[in-house]
């Protein structure tokens, strides 16, 4: 039976988003309290602009103790998120805090799509891409956007 007390934050933070949540980014749960959804809209300065990301987020039953496991569904060309949709982010890492929330991950997801992290990626071809060529690699994320997220 999951713990109390993470049910309780669950709510909370479902009452918080509820309440809010900025524009570019909702989140609910889904299946059960600890199986979310979530959408990031695409930031407008970015190659992503005008692009809806689905994620899903899979809560461990330990929350806040432990961080949740966000993916995207939908395919997006950066350097740190690969085919999967695993997402390179320290916060979902090492560098968890109980004092993080859903929300607050949802905003930092959508900075790394504004600002990359090509010293540290996942699809390393990517990242030298954006490094060597960054209006290459602009054009081409710009086409994955058009084709997997509108």
């Amino acid at each position: 039976m999951p713990p109390v007390a993470s049910l309780r934050r669950l709510n909370k933070e479902l009452a918080e988003i509820n309440n809010s949540q900025p524009s570019y980014c909702s989140a609910a749960p889904c299946e059960d309290m600890y199986t979310w959804k979530a959408t990031i809209t695409g930031p407008s300065d970015t190659p992503y602009a005008g692009g809806v990301f689905y994620l899903n987020i899979h809560i461990h039953e330990d929350y806040p103790h432990k961080p949740p496991k966000i993916t995207f569904v939908n395919k997006i060309y950066h350097c740190n998120i690969n085919s999967n949709g695993s997402i390179s982010l320290d916060i979902l890492q090492d560098q968890w805090s109980p004092a993080l929330t859903i929300s607050k991950l949802l905003i930092s997801i959508t900075s790394l799509l504004s600002d990359p992290n090509p010293y540290n990626p996942l699809v390393p071809e990517i990242a030298r891409m954006y490094k060597e060529d960054k209006v290459k690699h602009d054009r081409v994320a710009k086409e994955w956007t058009k084709k997997y997220a509108m």
